[in-house]
C-alpha cells in the first residue's frame, strides 16, 4: 500500500522540486536577454568550438523548459536563432519544445494528471467543443494562433482525449512558422546587442506577424467549415425531401 502511494507520489514530488529549485536558485536570470547578452561570445564560441554538443545541449534545455512548463520559451527560441541561425535554430527548437510538449502530455496521463488538471484550471472546458468537432484542425488552429497559453495548449488535448500522434504531428507542423519568426528575430540580436539597442520578445509581434498567423489558423479552419457545410447542404436536402 504504502509503495503504491510512493509511486503515485514521486512523479510530483520530482517535478515540485525541480520547480522550486528554478526558482529559488533563480534560474530565470539565465534565460534572460540581459544574460544571453552578457554572455553570448562564450556562448558563440563554445558552439562554434562544439557544434554537436552546443546543439544537443540546446535541445536538451529547452525540453526541460517546456516540460516543466518555466518561463522562459521565447527567449530559447530566439537563443537559438542568435546562435545556430534562423534555420538550424528553428529545427532544433521545434524538437524541442515538440519533445517537452509531448512529454508534458504523457505526464498528465500519468497519476499527476490531476494534479496538472487543477492547474490548467477551467481554461480546459473551453477548448473541449472545438477537439469534439475537428480534432485535426483545431489542434493545428491551436498551435498556428497564439491564443491560449501554451502551457494550457500542451495539457488540455491530454485530458480530452486527443490522440497522441494527432498531438505530435500538429504540435511539430503547427508551431514551426511562429518559431521561425522567432528564429529568424533571434539571427539578427547580434547587431541589437552591439548597439546596445532595448529588445522584447513582445515586440516581434507585430499586427503584420499576428496577421499571417490569424490567416495560416482560417486556413486551418477549412475543413471544419467544409463539414459544417456539407452537412448542413445535407440536412436541407433531406428536409426538402420530407417535404415533397
Amino acid at each position: 500500500m504504502m509503495m503504491d502511494i510512493l509511486k503515485r507520489i514521486m512523479p510530483i514530488l520530482v517535478i515540485a522540486v525541480a520547480i522550486a529549485l528554478f526558482f529559488i536558485l533563480d534560474l530565470g536570470k539565465y534565460l534572460s536577454f540581459d544574460a544571453l547578452a552578457e554572455h553570448r561570445h562564450a556562448l558563440s564560441e563554445q558552439v562554434s568550438m562544439h557544434p554537436i554538443m552546443a546543439s544537443l545541449t540546446y535541445i536538451g534545455i529547452y525540453i526541460l523548459v517546456v516540460t516543466l512548463s518555466l518561463p522562459g520559451g521565447s527567449v530559447m527560441t530566439l537563443s537559438g536563432g542568435f546562435l545556430f541561425g534562423a534555420v538550424w535554430g528553428t529545427v532544433m527548437a521545434v524538437t524541442g519544445a515538440t519533445f517537452g510538449a509531448t512529454m508534458l502530455f504523457l505526464i498528465a496521463k500519468t497519476s499527476l494528471g490531476d494534479f496538472l488538471l487543477a492547474k490548467a484550471g477551467e481554461s480546459v472546458k473551453k477548448l473541449q467543443s472545438g477537439f469534439e468537432e475537428d480534432v485535426w484542425s483545431y489542434m493545428f488552429i491551436l498551435r498556428l494562433v497564439p491564443i491560449f497559453p501554451f502551457f494550457l495548449v500542451n495539457l488540455a488535448p491530454a485530458f480530452l482525449g486527443v490522440p497522441l500522434r494527432v498531438y505530435l504531428v500538429a504540435t511539430f507542423f503547427g508551431i514551426m512558422p511562429a518559431t521561425f519568426v522567432y528564429a529568424l528575430a533571434g539571427s539578427g540580436l547580434g547587431k541589437v546587442f552591439e548597439q546596445g539597442e532595448s529588445f522584447s520578445a513582445a515586440s516581434i509581434l507585430t499586427p503584420e506577424i499576428m496577421g499571417a498567423f490569424l490567416g495560416l489558423g482560417l486556413l486551418a479552419l477549412v475543413p471544419v467549415i467544409y463539414k459544417r457545410f456539407t452537412k448542413t447542404k445535407g440536412s436541407a436536402k433531406k428536409s426538402s425531401g420530407e417535404t415533397l
